[in-house]
């Protein structure tokens, strides 16, 4: 049988004042419902009975005072079971337990435990002690109790201590996250810097090479003009027979010296007895009798107006 209600009438035909013994069930499963709807049932009795867990609803029967769990199989007890705030007195004598749920340490008014014949942790077991008289019982309840609300500030020191750790590596990864954040807006802002004076550098260029392909059709119109409007007029190339007459009158000097010379010769020296040099004083006095009568000079000085 599962229920208690399976043997027959309800729960309430079981109800005697405050009281609800639902023990020597054979049960295997707690009717959280059927408890629900019987806020009176302030103490409860369910033991000898085959539970091996409690659902976690139970633990919304605030209103109990007194439960009785003993001699069943159960290996724990819900995660939530401190919401049993008006509990005074729990038996929980030859389960399966091994610890017990941190909530454990809201029970408040917890007055009476029995934790006799589970196969407890070393250190729980150690704390609760016996509880073989009522003394005993109430000291198991507070020691436990003090124990649990240790194991409790415990566990919540180890939970901010991993919240402290993880929030500093949020922190760290906050702040890597940042600095990577801002060397990225640092190297765009570098590359748009050098595309800009890159870009500027380009628009110089176009601009210089503009500026000087514009000088060009200037010097152009400007030597134009000047050729065409005869202000600088070209001097005209040298004559060639000029050249030629300047090189022939080179040579003919150049043949005066040599005759001069020659001529001093036969005239001054011992020479003047030779043939040679008889001819040519000869020829001297010819030529001396001609430029008297101006004509070689007249026929010079006229040919060199003419040029």
């Amino acid at each position: 049988m599962t229920k208690a209600s399976s043997k027959g009438g309800s729960l309430r035909d079981k109800l005697d004042g405050n009281e609800l013994d639902l023990s020597l069930n054979n049960l295997n499963e707690v009717p959280v419902k059927e408890l629900a709807a019987l806020p009176k049932a302030t103490i409860l009795d369910l033991s000898c009975n085959k539970l091996t867990t409690l659902p976690s609803e139970f633990c919304g029967l605030t209103h109990l005072v007194k439960l009785d769990l003993s001699k069943n199989k159960l290996q724990q007890l819900p995660a939530d079971f401190g919401r049993l705030v008006n509990l005074q007195h729990l038996d929980l004598l030859n389960n399966r337990l091994v610890t017990l749920p941190v909530s454990f340490a809201q029970l408040k008014s917890l007055k009476w435990l029995d934790l006799k014949d589970n196969p407890l942790d070393p250190a729980l077991a150690k704390v609760a002690g016996d509880c073989l008289d009522e003394k005993q019982c109430k000291q198991c309840a507070n020691k436990v109790l003090q124990h649990m609300k240790a194991v409790q500030a415990d566990q919540e020191r180890e939970r901010q201590r991993r919240l402290e750790v993880e929030r500093e590596v949020e922190k760290k990864r906050e702040a890597k996250q940042r600095a990577k954040e801002a060397q990225e807006r640092e190297l765009r802002k570098r590359e748009k810097a050098e595309e800009k004076e890159r870009r500027r550098k380009e628009y110089d260029a176009l601009k210089a090479a503009k500026r000087e392909q514009e000088k060009k059709p200037k010097k152009e119109t400007n030597q134009a003009p000047k050729s065409k409007s005869g202000s600088r007029p070209r001097k005209p190339p040298p004559r060639k027979h000029t050249r030629s007459w300047a090189v022939l009158k080179l040579l003919l000097l150049l043949l005066l010296f040599c005759v001069a010379g020659g001529l001093v010769a036969c005239r001054v020296t011992e020479l003047q007895q030779q043939p040679l040099c008889t001819s040519v004083n000869a020829i001297y006095d010819s030529a001396l009798q001609g430029l008297r009568r101006h004509e070689i000079l007249q026929w010079v000085l006229q040919t060199d107006s003419q040029q």
